[in-house]
């Protein structure tokens, strides 16, 4: 009975003792663990808040006649330096060649024409939105000579002189400057008279690039573009009651996908700022 009974007490204390072991042993191994579990996920939490993501650029489309060009040049310098978020990409040519790209679904997100008609073309052809364009600028048609011409020119009808060999307008069909001319080269009826002199250009710096190379001994441009150039003078301005009124409009294409950008870029155009750079070229702000 002893034996047995001492039997089953030692058998009870080794039973314990072991309960007891494995306990201690389980408790070192975690409190082993948990500095290594803490520094990995230290070590995985980040250092810093990783900067953010500079803006990307937008780039604009603006088609513009060619008349525009060294008022535009200006004024991107102005305003890409206050946008940097901003790139303004030009497409400068003839009015009418602009309006076709444009109904072509060539890329454009503002239009800027030489004449009402090439917009309303477009917003006829509903292409531009009639509430987001506007008459921007007014020109003035001149007569110009080389600067070292030695034929004098006083008034259109001088241009019929024996002198005169070749006189040069823009294309009648797509620029504007060239359909103001024929306008008032009809009104005083020398245009039949002329047709044997007259050499068409693509745009109306074409055709200020003919008087100043000699290709042309006069040529009818804008007072604007008139102004650029000290290869030729102004011979005389042209009578304003033989032309409809040059008036620039700006709107904006409907088919942009930078609509904010578009918008911000024509009001833009519109503010003291912009408009006194259009001054200095010789544009007429409408009053």
């Amino acid at each position: 009975m002893f034996k047995k009974g001492l039997f089953g007490y030692v058998l009870m204390f080794l039973i314990i003792a072991s309960i007891v072991f494995t306990g201690c042993a389980s408790n070192k191994e975690t409190s082993t663990a948990t500095p290594a579990a803490t520094a990995q996920t230290t070590q995985a939490a980040p250092s810093a808040t990783p900067a953010s993501t500079p803006a990307e650029k937008v780039e604009l489309t603006i088609s513009a006649a060619a008349s525009l060009t060294d008022a535009l040049k200006e004024i991107q310098t102005s305003y890409e330096g206050k946008n940097k978020q901003i790139k303004l990409n030009f497409n400068f040519g003839a009015s009418g060649a602009l309006q076709q790209q444009i109904e072509q679904g060539a890329p454009a997100d503002v239009f800027l024409s030489a004449a009402t008609k090439n917009m309303k073309a477009l917003v006829d052809k509903q292409l531009i939105d009639a509430a987001q364009q506007k008459n921007l600028l007014i020109n003035e048609l001149v007569l110009v000579v080389p600067a070292d011409g030695k034929v004098a020119v006083q008034k259109v009808e001088d241009l019929t002189a024996e002198g005169i060999k070749h006189v040069a307008i823009g294309e009648p069909q797509t620029v504007p400057a060239g359909s103001y001319a024929k306008e008032a080269l009809t009104q005083t009826k020398l245009w039949d008279g002329l047709q044997a002199k007259i050499v068409q250009g693509k745009d109306v710096r074409q055709v200020l690039t003919y008087v100043e190379s000699g290709n042309a001994e006069a040529g009818f441009v804008y007072k604007t573009d008139a102004l650029t150039s000290q290869k030729v003078k102004v011979a005389l301005s042209v009578d304003s009651k033989t032309y409809t009124p040059i008036e620039y409009p700006a709107g904006i294409v409907k088919a942009t996908k930078h609509s904010k950008e578009a918008a911000d870029f024509y009001a833009y155009l519109q503010t003291k700022e912009a408009q006194d750079v259009f001054v200095k070229y010789g544009f007429t702000i409408p009053k």
